[in-house]
Formats: structure tokens, sequence, C-alpha cells
């Protein structure tokens, strides 16, 4: 297949730059593969398209503050981004400018809080990093480091938890799992109360979701890799409920991804499990796990549009989103919501 068929036509002014006011107030678009149809609801309405003994699979990852801007001895401006922790204080980061930083360049952040020196150059650019600090990291890092918002949000967030789900609790993603930020902790619990299980997984996402696919041949990209995890409890509530013929439904592409990364290609079960996955994700895939996706409105030629064109349908897709963009949905990271069912 070619990038060019996921390509849409999208007005600038309908990209989010703010987070909702009330989480669960975004509008929810409802597609039905069977019958074909789309519905216009509001995200609160998700309640109705889920029955006792669904499971409802979350990602509980959270987003570090990890943009960070310092300067060198000299004076000059420096930008990191956190990407992966290597190991204790040593960590993969993205730097802007690249040309100034050279191993054994050393660089101060909120005014020398946190100390870091250059060690090497790696592939693509990136560098090894190692941190002095006094105290704990994290906590550091919550003083001094910003969001690491999408490139196509201009404005500065004033609430860093508005980039993190309500149940947001292991730290190590560079972006958020933004179909969960449509939840209130008040419509997990009516969730809950209906005879919904929600179970957890965890995935860190990395900055490579943004990455543009640069081959005209889908089948050719190269997908990033994502750490995950999944305990033994969520694994038996997921496997629970598909033994029972209950639908299994992906609160994001993340979710959906860790399920079908380690699902059993005959039954659908999952089990206990940690590594990395790089799967990825376009039509002419058979799903193995999940039934129903929870999702945002994604880039144009991106791999998250591919990955719902796999389950919907590509001109079905294609459809909705032409139809989004002419109700004047909002679209992206802080948008409006899609479930496919």
């Amino acid at each position: 297949m070619k990038v060019s068929e996921f390509n849409y036509e999208l007005p600038k002014e309908l990209i989010a730059q703010h987070p909702y006011d009330k989480r669960d107030e975004a509008r929810l678009m409802v597609l039905d593969r069977e019958k074909q149809t789309i519905e216009h609801k509001v995200f609160k309405d998700i309640i109705d398209y889920l029955n006792p003994g669904d499971c409802l699979v979350i990602n509980n990852t959270k987003v570090l503050p990890a943009r960070l801007y310092g300067e060198k001895d000299t004076g000059a401006k420096i930008e990191f981004l956190l990407l992966k922790r290597i190991n204790e204080d040593f960590w993969e980061v993205m730097v802007r400018p690249g040309n100034k930083l050279k191993p054994g360049t050393k660089v101060m952040f909120g005014n020398g809080l946190l100390k870091a020196e250059i060690l090497e150059v790696l592939d693509g650019g990136n560098r090894k990093v190692k941190f002095e600090y006094e105290g704990i990291f994290n906590e550091v890092l919550d003083e001094i480091g910003l969001m690491p918002l999408p490139p196509y949000i201009t404005e500065r967030l004033k609430d860093n938890n508005k980039y993190q789900t309500v149940y947001a609790k292991y730290e190590g993603s560079s972006a958020a799992p933004t179909a969960g930020l449509h939840f209130t902790k008040e419509l997990l619990e009516e969730i809950k109360e209906k005879g919904i299980e929600i179970a957890n997984v965890t995935l860190h996402v990395g900055i490579g979701t943004f990455r543009p696919v640069k081959v005209e041949n889908i089948e050719e990209h190269n997908m990033h890799s994502e750490h995950y995890y999944i305990k033994s409890e969520d694994a038996e509530k997921i496997n629970k409920a598909k033994k029972e013929g209950h639908k299994i439904i992906a609160v994001g592409t993340t979710s959906c991804r860790v399920l079908e990364s380690v699902a059993d290609e005959n039954t659908g079960l999952v089990r206990e499990t940690e590594g990395d996955t790089n799967i990825f994700i376009y039509p002419g895939y058979k799903f193995k796990c999940i039934d129903n996706l929870i999702t945002n409105f994604h880039l144009p030629e991106s791999t998250l549009i591919m990955l719902v064109s796999s389950l919907a349908g590509r001109d079905f897709i294609m459809k909705a989103y032409n139809e989004a963009v002419k109700e004047e949905y909002k679209f992206f990271s802080f948008g409006d919501a899609m479930l496919i069912k």
C-alpha cells in the first residue's frame, strides 16, 4: 500500500492547542463497523457502548517532564529531550543544537540543580549523557522539566497534569497515551460499577511515535521500538473476559500494540510478560486480541492512522476523518475521540 492512501486535508485551526477543561466532555465519534454507520456523541457516553463482563484495557504509563532548557558554560542555550534511561544516571537524549554538543561538553539546567556531561554521540545524532544532581532525579525533573508536547502544539501547557491520564503511574514516556486523557476518575468508577473490568498494561511511548513514514510503500517502513509489560493479575482479567466471550476494548493505539504483540496467535490470550515491541499494524493485519478501540484522530500518513484503518477499513476511516473535518472535530493529542466498535 502507498503512504499517500492515508492522506487527508486538515485545516490548521482544527488542531487542538489546549486540553478540554472537563476531560470527558470531548466529542466522541462512534464507528460501527458492521452497520458502517457514524454517530456523534460526547465522550462520557462511552459507558453506553460497554457491557458487563467486557474488559477495558488502559495504558498506565506516565509522561516524564522530559524537555529541559539549559546552557553551556559559554552561555550558549541548549535543549535536551530525554528519550531513554540507559542505566542509573546515564540517558539517551535528543539535543539541540547538536553541533555544539561534542563529547566532554558540560551543560547546566535549573541554575545548577541538574548538570550533564556529553559522553558519546549515538547513531542518528542523539547523545549519551551522564547527569549529576542532589536528591532524587525525578523530583529534580518535576521542578525544572517541561512536558514534551508534540510539535503541532505550539502553545505552552499551563498545567503539566493535563498531559497525564488520571491513572498514570509508571514514569517512562516521552508522550502521553492520549486516548486515555478523556477519562475522569468518576467515569472510571461508573464503568466499574456497571460490571466492566479495567485492566492495566504499561507501554512507554517513545518520541518515535511522531516519526513520519518516509517511504512510499508502507511495508518498507521501519517501526520504532517501545518497552512494555503486563502483570499477571491484568493478564488474568483480559483472559477471563476473552474466554467468556466478552469484548476487549483497548484504550489507545499503545494498549492495542501491547495486546497484539503478546497475544497468542490462535487463542488471543495474553500472559504476564515484559519486552520491547516494534509491531507495525496496517491494513491486512489480523487482530488476535482486541475487539474495539478507543482512540484520538491521528496525523495524515502516520502509522497510527494506518493502525486504525486496519481495524475499521481504510475507506471507512477516511470517510470518518473527512466527516470529522466537516463537523469541526478537534484533532490530535488534545482533540476529540473515536470509538471503533
